[in-house]
């Protein structure tokens, strides 16, 4: 964590303090609408974001033309606004107008599936990423089934940290750090808990194994494959999707995942990395205009290949 002096962290804070509090006095649509304009704006003024983004779909989607690219990272600006302007609305949130946000309208199919997971008393792995409102899936979720423990690394600015984790845990979520945590993540999975997890970015080569995303070989952290050949734990890919015509969210999601668990602890790492970042990935393609393309996710390369981003 960066040493920060007292002056700054109480700017950073009354800053963010500001921004939050001005966007939860304007009514729901407003606020939408002023959170959307922010990241339209975000877009023409953050240069060197735009650019990464640009790269990044370069990459991810080279059959498509420049302005469908284009069209995609605008409208991922617009996404990220309208994240932090229903972050802005949580303290206004309950179970009964929670259903004017999100709906959760799942397959009967995987709700069986899941709950007979349940039922038998194995933990499950909440996979999220950055794409649509991941903040507004853990914390839907902690209102519409059951709290939930995720793990989220802490801000560099004590007074913002403490301000966000309010709002995420007003409902029983438990934030776990994402340093010296394995006992207590082991805990809650053994237990049959929930963990909630975001693992979708970049990874350095010594956390993390390359697998392919959009056809190009990630560094992806192993912690959740780990945890769940350690605990006998499924892997449950889910996300909270904007959908402009209803104007709400709701959850999408891949297929449970079970980890690959032949007895070659290595081997089954790394496969059972693959397969959940292959459910990443093919959501991030039905709902590419709401994920985070502005991170270096394809950062750290294999040894010998060069640098995407140069």
């Amino acid at each position: 964590m960066a040493n920060k002096g007292s002056t700054q962290i109480w700017l950073e804070y009354a800053a963010a303090r500001s921004v939050l509090g001005f966007l939860r006095i304007l009514p729901g649509n407003v606020a939408f609408w002023f959170g959307v304009s922010v990241g339209r704006l975000a877009y023409y003024l953050l240069g060197k974001l735009r650019r990464v983004g640009l790269r990044n779909l370069e990459l991810a989607f080279p059959d498509k033309s420049g302005a469908e690219r284009t069209k995609i990272l605008k409208a991922a600006f617009r996404n990220l606004g309208r994240v932090m302007a229903m972050v802005s609305k949580f303290g206004e949130l309950n179970a009964v107008n929670l259903a004017d946000l999100i709906e959760y309208n799942v397959d009967p199919a995987f709700v069986a599936e899941y709950e007979k997971i349940k039922a038998s008393g194995r933990g499950r792995i909440l996979l999220g990423g950055h794409i649509g409102n991941w903040e507004l899936q853990a914390f839907s979720y902690s209102v519409v089934f059951e709290p939930i423990s995720f793990l989220a690394r802490k801000m560099d600015n004590p007074r913002i940290e403490e301000m966000i984790l309010a709002i995420r845990t007003r409902f029983g979520n438990i934030q776990i750090d994402k340093t010296n945590s394995a006992t207590q993540i082991m805990r809650v999975l053994r237990s049959g808990g929930t963990l909630g997890v975001l693992a979708d970015v970049n990874s350095h080569p010594k956390e993390g194994v390359f697998v392919p995303f959009f056809g190009i070989p990630a560094c992806t952290a192993t912690g959740v494959a780990m945890l769940a050949i350690r605990a006998n734990a499924v892997i449950v890919p889910a996300f909270a999707i904007w959908d402009e015509r209803r104007g709400k969210y709701f959850m999408a999601h891949d297929q449970i995942i079970e980890p690959v668990n032949s007895g070659d602890r290595k081997r089954d790492i790394e496969e059972t990395t693959a397969l959940f970042v292959a459910a990443t990935e093919r959501i991030i393609r039905a709902y590419p205009e709401q994920w985070i393309w502005i991170h270096r996710r394809w950062k750290t390369r294999p040894p010998g290949e060069s640098d995407l981003y140069q």
